[in-house]
């Protein structure tokens, strides 16, 4: 913006026409004298603000706070993008960018590295979770905001960013130079053969490469000898609807409906159906799911289900199947508005109802579930095998195993471990055996070799810094926990030291859900031949 004076009424009436225009569609025009009612009441409101408030106010600060208001009024999802946060979703749902690889916050006025993608240059340079950006290009870092490391961190591919580390255990910073280069976020997080015939993916999340992320893994196992697969969707909170169409073709056959929409404006229905022949057809999978899989994920779940392709495993998952449209307005903002509901191919309505606040619906992953769950005769719905399914609220599984924390029900005590990061912390005093990487800062660590075993002795560690930490332990709960703290130990070290294949892979022997779902093939594969049956007989037809 040109001048921190608020918007003249012309300007106003410029961007909240881009809004409503986006929002309404035809139906701005036939409602235009009300439309422009409100509006004038809208313009006199901000006018007011503008000169009478006893502060002056930024004039971004007071329209985007009344669009976001806007928006908050309709469901929990329509949300407003300020410039900072639509260029941050778009580089998310591209895959990638030109920078270091890693995901940062700002803690008690540190910037803190949260995260290190595979490969990346930070990842080569030996960049550690919990190392804190002290100084960028000779700038000290402390009291910068997320953003302002942002912009210094990122820049063109091949160019070099001078910073400063500071790691617990070594005294004084760590100077390095990083070369950036293009960074992919990956979205298959695992991809390994459990055993001679069982494949495993993780898909986290849906991003533009999720598609080919996963072909890439699928073709990998089934040279291995793939026959089976657990196709993990937990904790995946969903993504582009592209990507969930082209995720199901994976598994489906050409022709079958995959999900559909329905709105209110015009063109907003839509029906998506599997347009490409596929290889794993009659693959027997079971997929695993939880209370935190949503939107793209539900998608992807629900169409397997409904046409038998899966055996469903795990919770019912969070119930969020709005259409989200997004909207680029203007000043490089964006609106994603509610434009239509998702259903399954059997007619199910996968989005769960909300109550006035949200506050039921946005605390729905805090809440224990129930296997039996009430049903309404109104939901029932059948899979191509005749199968009861029901809508109304999430993808239901078709075999029940309470498992919201990496296939684990722990304890209250256990949970807030896990929310504080603590196995986090306590992987921050190993190092990998043989890494020559930053060898001098990671002289006070212990080294520690691939294929560890948690021992007693680690256990004592872990609960020695939990007191030091000032965790107040709670003795019984420590010991019901026993098997999860010690898997969730072993985990966060394996992500820290060997990567995400060696920690999926090594977490799922331990995992319940997991070891419920693989005793389940026997169900996956009589789908598998329902299904094939199925296509047979559209074949003979």
């Amino acid at each position: 913006m040109r001048s921190p004076r608020f918007f003249p009424a012309a300007m106003l009436a410029v961007l909240l026409s881009a809004v409503l225009g986006g929002v309404f569609g035809s139906s701005v025009v036939q409602s235009q004298d009300e439309l422009s009612q409100q509006y004038r009441v809208f313009t006199k409101a901000l006018t007011v603000i503008d000169q009478e408030y006893v502060e002056k106010l930024p004039s971004d600060r007071l329209v985007y706070g009344a669009i976001d208001g806007m928006l908050k009024t309709l469901d929990p999802h329509s949300s407003f993008f300020d410039p900072k946060e639509y260029a941050r979703m778009r580089e998310r749902q591209e895959g990638r960018y030109y920078g270091l690889g890693i995901t940062i916050q700002a803690i008690d006025g540190d910037i803190t590295v949260m995260s290190i993608f595979e490969g990346s240059p930070a990842y080569k340079r030996g960049l550690r979770r919990g190392d804190v950006i002290a100084r960028v290009e000779g700038q000290d870092a402390k009291g910068w905001t997320s953003d302002d490391a942002v912009k210094k961190l990122k820049g063109p591919k091949g160019t070099k960013v001078n910073i400063s580390l500071r790691r617990r255990g070594y005294e004084g910073l760590i100077d390095m130079d990083v070369v950036r280069d293009e960074v992919n976020i990956v979205t298959v997080r695992g991809a390994f053969m459990i055993d001679k015939e069982t494949g495993y993916v993780k898909l986290a999340e849906f991003s533009e490469t999720s598609d080919h992320e996963l072909g890439a893994a699928l073709e990998q196992l089934s040279a291995k000898g793939m026959k089976r697969l657990v196709f993990d969707l937990r904790d995946n909170p969903g993504g582009l609807l592209d990507q969930a169409i082209r995720v199901s073709n994976r598994f489906l056959p050409q022709g079958d409906l995959i999900v559909y929409q329905r709105g209110r404006i015009p063109n907003s229905d839509q029906d998506y159906r599997a347009t490409e022949q596929s290889d794993y057809t009659h693959l027997p999978i079971v997929t695993l799911v939880n209370r935190n899989s949503a939107s793209a994920s539900e998608i992807v779940s629900g169409a397997l289900q409904d046409h038998d392709r899966a055996l469903v495993v795990g919770e019912t998952t969070f119930g969020k199947a709005l259409v989200q449209s997004v909207y680029r307005i203007a000043e490089n903002a964006g609106v994603a508005v509610t434009t239509g509901r998702y259903y399954t191919p059997s007619g199910r309505m996968i989005q769960r109802p909300w109550d006035g606040t949200f506050d039921e619906y946005l605390t729905y992953t805090l809440r224990d579930q129930k296997q039996d769950r009430q049903r309404s005769n109104t939901d029932l719905k059948y899979t191509d095998a005749g199968r009861k399914v029901y809508g109304g609220g999430g993808i239901e599984p078709d075999k029940f195993l309470a498992g919201p924390v990496e296939g684990f029900n722990p304890t209250r005590f256990g949970r807030l471990l896990y929310a504080r990061q603590a196995f986090a912390s306590f992987a921050d005093q190993f190092t990998a055996e043989g890494d020559t990487r930053m060898q001098a800062a990671n002289k006070g660590k212990k080294s520690i070799a691939r294929g560890f075993v948690v021992t007693d002795a680690m256990l004592t560690d872990f609960r020695a810094m939990l007191e030091t930490q000032k965790v107040r332990i709670d003795d019984a709960a420590f010991k019901q926990d026993d098997p999860f703290i010690r898997a969730m130990i072993h985990f966060d070290i394996d992500v820290a030291l060997f990567g995400m294949d060696e920690a999926r892979s090594n977490l799922i022997a331990k995992d319940p859900q997991t070891q419920f779902a693989l005793a389940q093939f026997g169900e996956a594969e009589k789908l598998t031949e329902l299904a094939k049956a199925r296509a047979k007989g559209a074949k003979g037809n």
